[in-house]
C-alpha cells in the first residue's frame, strides 16, 4: 500500500469539509427537525452498539446500499455495502473484537433529506490469530453524511475519518 503524505491527507480532509459546509450553506435548513436530529444521533449510537456487539449485520445495517467508506491514510474508498463488509470483516484466520467505542457527536444538522454528524472516537479492539493475542487502539475524528430514505429513516450514507497510528496496548 503507497502512503500518503500527511500534508496531502489533511488538504483531502480540509477540502471535503469545507465541500460539505458550502452545500450546506446554500441549502434551507428548514426542515431538519430535533425528531430528525435525535433519529441521526440513533443510527450513529446504533451503529456504534452493534460494533460493541460484535454484530456485523447490525453495523452494516446502519449503512446505505450505496454507502462510500473513505478511511484514513489516503486508503482507496470502499463503495457499497458488499464492499464495506469485505473491507471490515475479510475472510480471514485472524478475528477481531472491539472492545471499547467511545463516539462523542460534536454537531449534528442537516435538512429534509441530507444530515451529517461530526465528532470525534477512541476505539480498542483485540486481535487474536493462532493462539496469538494483541490489543490495539486508536483515536480519531470522523464526519457522517446521512440520506433521508424513501420510509423516511435515515441511513448513512458517506463516512470519513483520519486517525493517527494504531497503537499496540498489549
Amino acid at each position: 500500500m503507497k502512503s500518503v503524505p500527511c500534508h496531502f491527507l489533511i488538504r483531502a480532509i480540509v477540502a471535503c469539509l469545507m465541500l460539505v459546509g458550502s452545500v450546506f450553506a446554500q441549502r434551507p435548513t428548514q426542515g431538519f427537525s430535533v425528531s430528525d436530529a435525535a433519529a441521526v444521533r440513533t443510527v450513529l449510537e446504533r451503529y456504534r452498539t452493534t460494533w460493541l456487539a460484535n454484530d456485523e449485520s447490525g453495523v452494516v445495517s446502519t449503512f446505505a446500499r450505496d454507502a462510500v467508506l473513505m478511511p484514513a491514510h489516503g486508503n482507496a474508498s470502499v463503495a457499497g455495502t458488499a464492499a464495506i463488509k469485505e473491507y471490515w470483516w475479510p475472510k480471514s484466520a485472524t478475528t477481531t473484537t472491539i472492545t471499547k467505542f467511545v463516539q462523542s457527536l460534536d454537531e449534528v444538522g442537516g435538512d429534509q433529506t441530507l444530515a451529517f454528524a461530526r465528532g470525534t472516537s477512541d476505539v480498542e479492539w483485540k486481535t487474536e490469530d493462532k493462539g496469538t493475542s494483541q490489543t490495539w487502539q486508536n483515536s480519531s475524528s470522523f464526519l457522517f453524511l446521512l440520506k433521508r430514505q424513501p420510509n423516511g429513516t435515515w441511513l448513512i450514507s458517506h463516512l470519513i475519518w483520519d486517525a493517527g497510528e494504531n497503537k499496540q496496548l498489549k
